[in-house]
């Protein structure tokens, strides 16, 4: 069950801020001890998920950093489906280990927030998407809702 995209397109620069504030946030929530941090980076992880046009720290690229040449965009031939499904499984890990922070649970939830640190950094730094990597396997079974097959590169 695969949809072939046609001229489909991701800007890896913005992905790639996208994971530097992830990242770059979560780690000061743990430095401060600061599950409200956590939260946040949380709640805009969802949010961007759930509209994308909401995305906050894309919207920094685009509005801010692309604009000043700060950052040149690199755009590939992808679907964008599949890292939507990874940044939204990284925000309900995040929200997960932000609850359990709240209620007391130190060690799991700065577990959790390591976690999505850990698979940020994967994917900043040596370019493997987890998330994707698991949307693609859910495509190749058939699940309902992941319809969209790799992108073949020439």
């Amino acid at each position: 069950m695969s949809t072939k995209p046609s001229n489909r397109q991701v800007d890896r620069s913005a992905l790639r801020v996208n994971q530097s504030c992830i990242i770059g946030l979560s780690i000061l929530a743990f430095v401060l001890s600061s599950p409200l941090i956590a939260a946040f980076v949380a709640a805009v992880m969802l949010i961007g998920t759930a509209w994308p046009k909401l995305v906050l720290f894309q919207g920094i690229y685009r509005r801010i950093l692309k604009p000043a040449g700060l950052v040149k965009p690199d755009v590939i031939e992808d679907n964008p489906e599949p890292h939507r499904f990874a940044q939204g499984f990284g925000g309900t890990v995040l929200a997960a280990g932000t609850l359990v922070l709240t209620l007391g649970q130190s060690l799991l939830g700065w577990g959790l927030v390591w976690l999505v640190i850990a698979l940020a950094a994967l994917n900043l730094f040596l370019g493997f998407c987890a998330g994707c990597f698991v949307y693609y396997q859910l495509n190749r079974l058939g699940v309902p809702g992941f319809r969209y097959s790799p992108v073949l590169r020439e």
